[in-house]
C-alpha cells in the first residue's frame, strides 16, 4: 500500500500546485458565458480606441466606467454614443453572471463536505453494500482502479464514510432492506453487487432482491459460516445459471493465514479457488512415509498434495519461509523437479495441498512420532 501509485510522483515545476480549480468550482456554461463577456469587453475596448484615437489604457478605463454605469453621458459623436449604450447593456448581462458565478461557487463549497449522489445516467458501475472494514478497504482497491463504484450504507457514521466524502464517491445512506434504497443505487444499470456487510443476511437479502430486478447481475456475496456460503452459492447458482455467483466465507479464508502463523511460517501462503482454499507449506521430507524414498512423481496425492519445489540449501541454512529475505531468498528452491527424482530424508520441500490434505499429511506425522516415542 505504500508503493507510489502512478501520477503521484508528477514531475513539474515551481508552481505545479497553484493552479486554480475553476473547473470544480463553475459550470462549463458559466465559463462560456465569461469568456463570451471578456470577449465583448476586448471587442468594446477596441472599437473605442478606434473611434476616439485614444491610448489603450485610457480607452479600456473608459469602457469599464461605461460598464459599471458609472461615466456621465457624453456628446461626441454618434459612433461614441452608440458605443457607450452597447457598454451599458454589456453591463446588465454582466451583473446576473456575476450572481450566479457567486451561488455556483457557495454551492461547491458547501457540498464538498456533504455525499454525492449517484449521477442520473449512471451505468455500468459497482454497488457496494457495507462500509465497514472490509467495505473500505473494498472502495479503496476499486477505486484505485478506476472502477465506477456506488456506495450503501445504513450507518451515516461508518469508517468508510469518510473516505467515499474524500474520494467524492457517490453513496446512498439508509438500510438495503428498504424499498427503494438499491434501486436509488442504479442496481438495474449496474455491472455487479459487492454485499461485504458483517450480517449475513442483510447480505442474502439483498443479493436476492437485486437479482429479482437484474437477473443477469454478478454478485459476491460475504458470509461468515463457510457451509451456509456453500449452500448459498449452490442455490444461487441454481436459480440463475446464466449470472456469475459468487459466495466467501471470510472466516474460511482467513484461518490458513492465521494457521501459518501459529505453525512458525509452516503454512506459506493459502490462495481461494471457487469453494476451496490452495495451501502452500514448506515440509521436512524426514519421516513422511508418504514422501520419503519416494519419486515426486510417486509422492503425488490426487485432491490432497503436490511437490513442485524443492529447497537446496543446507539444514543449518534454512530458514522457515524458504523465500524470506533470512533465507536464500528463492535462489534456493528448485522449481522445475524431474519426475523420477527421489526424495531424501534431508530434503525440504514446498507442497501445494487442500486443507484437508495437508492437515492428514501433519496427523500422520504426529501419529507416528507419538508411537515411536511410545514403544521407545
Amino acid at each position: 500500500e505504500q508503493i507510489g501509485r502512478p501520477g503521484s510522483t508528477a514531475a513539474g515545476g515551481r508552481f505545479t500546485g497553484w493552479r486554480v480549480p475553476l473547473g470544480s468550482l463553475f459550470s462549463a456554461r458559466l465559463r462560456w458565458s465569461l469568456a463570451g463577456l471578456g470577449l465583448a469587453v476586448l471587442v468594446l475596448t477596441g472599437a473605442s480606441m478606434v473611434v476616439t484615437g485614444e491610448h489603450p489604457l485610457h480607452a479600456a478605463y473608459v469602457t469599464l466606467l461605461d460598464l459599471f454605469a458609472i461615466n456621465d453621458p457624453i456628446d461626441q459623436g454618434k459612433a461614441r454614443q452608440i458605443l457607450q449604450l452597447l457598454n451599458g447593456l454589456i453591463g446588465l448581462l454582466i451583473l446576473p453572471v456575476l450572481v450566479a458565478a457567486t451561488l455556483e461557487a457557495f454551492g461547491t463549497f458547501r457540498s464538498a463536505s456533504t455525499l454525492r449522489r449517484p449521477p442520473r445516467g449512471l451505468a455500468g458501475h459497482v454497488v457496494l453494500l457495507g462500509l465497514g472494514k472490509i467495505g473500505t478497504r473494498v472502495l479503496a482497491r476499486l477505486h484505485e482502479m478506476n472502477v465506477p463504484v456506488v456506495c450503501v450504507e445504513e450507518d451515516p457514521e461508518a469508517r468508510g464514510i469518510a473516505l467515499a466524502r474524500r474520494l467524492r464517491v457517490p453513496c446512498v445512506i439508509g438500510d438495503v432492506t428498504d424499498e427503494g434504497v438499491l434501486e436509488a443505487a442504479k442496481i438495474g444499470r449496474a455491472s455487479a453487487l459487492l454485499a461485504v456487510t458483517s450480517v449475513d443476511a442483510t447480505n442474502l437479502e439483498a443479493a436476492l432482491y437485486a437479482r429479482s430486478l437484474h437477473p443477469l447481475l454478478r454478485v459476491s456475496l460475504r458470509l461468515f459460516d463457510d457451509d451456509f456460503a456453500t449452500a448459498v452459492y449452490r442455490t444461487l447458482r441454481a436459480a440463475h445459471p446464466g449470472a456469475l455467483t459468487r459466495s466467501r466465507s471470510v472466516s474460511s479464508l482467513a484461518a490458513p493465514a492465521f494457521a501459518g502463523a501459529m505453525m512458525g511460517r509452516q503454512v506459506l501462503g493459502a490462495i481461494p479457488v471457487e469453494r476451496r482454499v490452495l495451501l502452500f507449506a514448506a515440509l521436512d521430507v524426514a519421516g513422511r512415509a508418504e514422501l520419503e524414498g519416494r519419486t515426486v512423481a510417486e509422492a503425488f496425492h490426487p485432491g490432497s498434495w503436490r511437490v513442485i519445489a524443492l529447497d537446496t540449501s543446507g539444514p543449518a541454512e534454512r530458514a522457515p519461509d524458504p523465500a524470506s529475505p533470512g533465507g536464500q531468498g528463492g535462489g534456493g528452491l528448485v522449481w522445475d523437479l524431474h519426475p523420477g527424482y527421489v526424495l531424501r530424508p534431508e530434503d525440504r520441500v514446498v507442497l501445494a495441498a487442500t486443507r484437508h490434505g495437508l492437515g492428514s499429511l501433519l496427523g500422520r506425522r504426529r501419529r507416528e512420532d507419538g508411537s515411536r516415542t511410545s514403544g521407545t
